[in-house]
């Protein structure tokens, strides 16, 4: 399961102005609804119209996180247009037929330890040892290592000053070198939404240089609500605000390699190791509600942009899909998720957003 932290505050304030929903991408289009014809005979209810098949397009970067061996993630890696896989599920002989399907596929692997850092207190290094010593006996397995591109580490650290920052660079530079030296790749960071300050991120720059030398990923998470576009370009609260093709939650991730990894020739490949429709991020506008499943009415009767809340959820994926192929430096972003995990349900992928995503999957061009 993901784990959000309160959220760094963003230089939002909130106004009476609607916030600007940026156009949708055109190859993403829903059937309208159908209007009621009166009659004497009591109103049959209007069946919720299928969206329109997505045409086909180039590469997506998109892929999803999947929490346990479930059949139709198979039938989704068989699409071979999957760019990321993250897993809890690390089965030997789950993780060996995602990689016979699709080979081209990255797999991450998110161990079951640890959930958090007390990075206040972290000794680094000894840390570091400890966790891959825990990790060794799962990782080092000839057919995992044939089948995973990296593993994460602590899920969502949260590191508020320049000390946390330089405790939590140490770990996962050290535990990158210890893992690099077994032939095994590492995904440092792997940041919640609005994570970390932007201002602390030279003190990160250790793990970012051990990253790069091993091969390795940077993971970042990026959600937003009540829209994924929310908090990028004109999307905002504030009267006036205009972020270009940035953002504070979702595309934040630029104003990152922009400012800080680029000038410092640290700009190492990218994955976005978790990203989708989170209401807990804060200041957004928008009803209360977690995962894009609690948006559905939202969208569907208030905003009545799309008839079809799951097919509208894809529609706000393919969008974003759109902006990460426009940075080679990013490989890959999963969506939370697909057979999620309890008290997670309203982020869950199964069903008729499935059928959807799998269609977009579908007609994009094959990978290798």
């Amino acid at each position: 399961m993901r784990r959000t932290p309160t959220p760094t505050p963003v230089p939002l304030q909130p106004t009476d102005q609607t916030f600007i929903r940026p156009p949708l991408n055109p190859t993403a289009t829903s059937t309208a609804t159908a209007t009621a014809t009166a009659t004497s005979e009591p109103p049959t209810a209007t069946p919720t119209p299928r969206p329109t098949p997505f045409p086909p397009g180039p590469p997506t970067k998109l892929g999803v996180v999947v929490t346990r061996n479930v059949p139709e993630i198979f039938t989704l890696a068989a699409t071979r247009n999957l760019a990321l896989i993250k897993t809890l599920e690390h089965d030997v002989n789950f993780v060996s037929e995602l990689k016979r399907l699709s080979p081209d596929t990255l797999i991450v692997g998110r161990p079951p330890f640890p959930d958090q850092l007390d990075l206040e207190h972290l000794d680094p290094l000894p840390e570091a040892r400890r966790f891959v010593e825990q990790l060794l006996p799962l990782a080092s397995d000839p057919q995992r290592m044939a089948a995973y591109a990296g593993w994460e580490a602590a899920n969502e650290p949260v590191a508020v000053t320049p000390a946390q920052m330089q405790r939590l660079a140490d770990f996962e530079a050290e535990r990158t070198r210890l893992l690099a030296a077994e032939g095994i790749r590492s995904v440092v960071g792997n940041f919640g939404t609005g994570h970390p300050d932007l201002a602390l991120w030279p003190h990160f720059y250790p793990a970012l240089a051990a990253a790069k030398t091993a091969g390795g990923y940077l993971g970042l998470h990026e959600y937003s609500a009540p829209e994924m576009w929310f908090g990028t370009g004109k999307s905002q609260l504030a009267a006036g605000a205009d972020e270009g093709d940035e953002g504070w939650l979702t595309l934040r991730y630029r104003k990152l390699y922009r400012n800080y990894l680029q000038p410092a020739g640290l700009a190492v490949p990218l994955l976005m190791t978790e990203c989708g429709v989170d209401g807990l991020v804060q200041d957004r506008p928008g009803p209360p509600g977690r995962g894009w499943r609690d948006f559905v009415d939202y969208w569907t009767k208030t905003l009545r942009v799309r008839p079809n809340g799951a097919g509208y959820y894809i529609e706000q994926l393919a969008w974003y899909d759109a902006q990460l192929r426009a940075d080679d430096y990013v490989h890959g972003a999963a969506i939370y998720a697909l057979a999620a995990s309890g008290g997670w349900e309203s982020y869950e992928l199964l069903g008729e957003a499935l059928e959807i995503f799998s269609q977009y999957a579908a007609v994009h061009p094959l990978r290798g």
